[in-house]
């Protein structure tokens, strides 16, 4: 049984649908929680509300994997109230992305346990049929991971790639929300692990900024290796040119370590946003040829 709930922004049934077919069709029972069609403002309900879902599926032995309905914000409203002593004995695939970095980031920091960085219900499309392959690629490829067929990613290279061999723990998400969490209970931990980053509607200015704030944290210092997935970036005020690009705000941050850095993966706001286990070693090869991130 999957279950699907919205801690985070409001959703209605109706926009899940296409979701809860697909999951159907694959096989599996799904249960909605009583989040998707509630509202509180931009909120899937109340903090009360969205809190008690989301831990009464943490809870229920019978829900085997919760996938997020969407995303927005609010987890950072009810991270601190919930538990997960009944989840630790009976782990379970939390799956989702953006403002899920919050739970990825705590779940691991707090058990350890893996979690799924994925697309939402609110990522599948309304007509299977028009979708693009690569929007479908990364659906099925959620069903290949919670059947436990994970598949390795390859990509082709990028020119302002650096080159290396990476074997660690695989850690990340949002950039923003990651930002946000530091020197909280559910601050990212990277010591020797490969950090992954994502980010949407930033101007360079402030990824400059939150780069710097990774830096100074020491959270990219000791890093095993590094992957910089999709940045939707908000283009400058006319006048206001930050005058330096995402792949050159970046290098400078980490041009004193050694690791291996690659560019443009596939994961992000974007139709080609492939799953990744958070919590898992992976192998992270970026070569002349190309990149390849698999599990180990």
């Amino acid at each position: 049984t999957i279950g699907i709930c919205s801690p985070a922004g409001f959703i209605l049934l109706e926009d899940i649908a296409p979701a809860i077919a697909r999951l159907e069709l694959w096989g599996f029972k799904v249960r909605v929680g009583m989040t998707v069609g509630k509202r509180d403002g931009s909120f899937g309900g109340t903090d009360k509300e969205r809190a008690q879902d989301l831990q009464e599926m943490l809870d229920d032995p019978g829900v085997n994997a919760i996938l997020l309905a969407r995303g927005g914000y609010g987890l950072v409203r009810i991270i601190d109230q919930l538990h997960f002593k009944k989840f630790r004995k009976h782990p379970k695939w939390v799956i989702g992305f953006s403002d899920a970095t919050v739970l990825h980031s705590h779940i691991h920091r707090h058990t350890g346990i893996a979690t799924l960085h994925a697309k939402m219900c609110n990522s599948f499309p309304k007509d299977w049929l028009q979708a693009d392959d690569v929007q479908k690629e990364s659906i099925d490829r959620i069903y290949d991971a919670l059947t436990g067929n994970f598949k390795p990613l390859e990509i082709s290279a990028h020119p302002q790639n650096r080159q290396g061999v990476a074997r660690a723990v695989l850690v990340g998400g949002n950039l923003k929300v990651i930002d946000s969490l530091l020197s909280s209970e559910s601050d990212i931990h990277t010591k020797n692990k490969i950090l992954f980053l994502e980010d949407t509607g930033e101007y360079l200015y402030s990824l400059d900024r939150m780069f710097w704030t990774l830096k100074r944290a020491g959270k990219l210092e000791h890093l095993a290796g590094l992957i910089i997935g999709g940045f939707r970036i908000k283009p400058d005020d006319p006048g206001e040119e930050f005058g330096m690009g995402l792949e050159q705000i970046i290098l400078e941050k980490v041009s004193e370590y050694k690791y291996p850095v690659c560019f443009q993966f596939p994961v992000g706001h974007q139709k080609n946003n492939f799953p990744l286990l958070c919590g898992v070693a992976h192998e992270l090869r970026v070569s002349g040829d190309g990149v390849t991130l698999s599990m180990i």
